[in-house]
């Protein structure tokens, strides 16, 4: 673990609700000790554009997961963080279900007493949730539908990170 000598407080969640990210921002603030610094990401859905999608034709995304291999592998995801940085707090909430465009989709929050090292972890979880954990995703617009396959830009990303794994 990095120079922070206790594991951060980490709390994982798979939820069809949406959140709250004053709330999940002031907890964040709540279970760390004088943070230099906290990173909030929160994902959104976008229109679908890509594919046989039309749009003008209403869209939904719809999430689906296998319970509990889910959570595990947030958690990994969130540990491997936790090794690498400083970090005393990293939250990841991820909703599955039917979203709308502009509904929120992931969330992500890390603090710690260092900015580079709150940005880092943030991006390195979110890199991590695009390409290894296990959620399955299809888009539907009007009467066409499809699964969203995982881009290559977003396996890219992550190798960045694989040269220190």
């Amino acid at each position: 673990m990095s120079e922070n000598a206790q594991q951060p407080h980490l709390h994982i969640s798979v939820q069809t609700n949406d959140f709250d990210l004053a709330a999940e921002y002031g907890l964040a603030r709540q279970q760390s000790v004088n943070p230099g610094a906290i990173v909030c990401f929160s994902g959104l859905v976008r229109d679908v554009t890509q594919g046989q999608m039309h749009t003008g034709e209403q869209q939904t995304l719809t999430l689906e997961h296998y319970p509990g291999m889910t959570e595990q592998a947030l958690t990994t995801i969130a540990q491997k963080a936790a090794v690498r940085w400083p970090l005393q707090a990293i939250r990841i909430i991820h909703r599955v279900g039917t979203l709308l465009p502009t509904d929120q989709i992931v969330l992500v929050v890390t603090s710690s007493a260092h900015r580079s090292a709150a940005f880092e972890a943030a991006e390195f979880i979110m890199d991590y949730l695009k390409t290894s954990a296990p959620f399955w995703k299809k888009q539907v617009a009007g009467a066409h539908s499809e699964w969203v396959a995982s881009r290559e830009s977003d396996y890219r990303a992550a190798e960045r990170w694989t040269s220190v794994d």
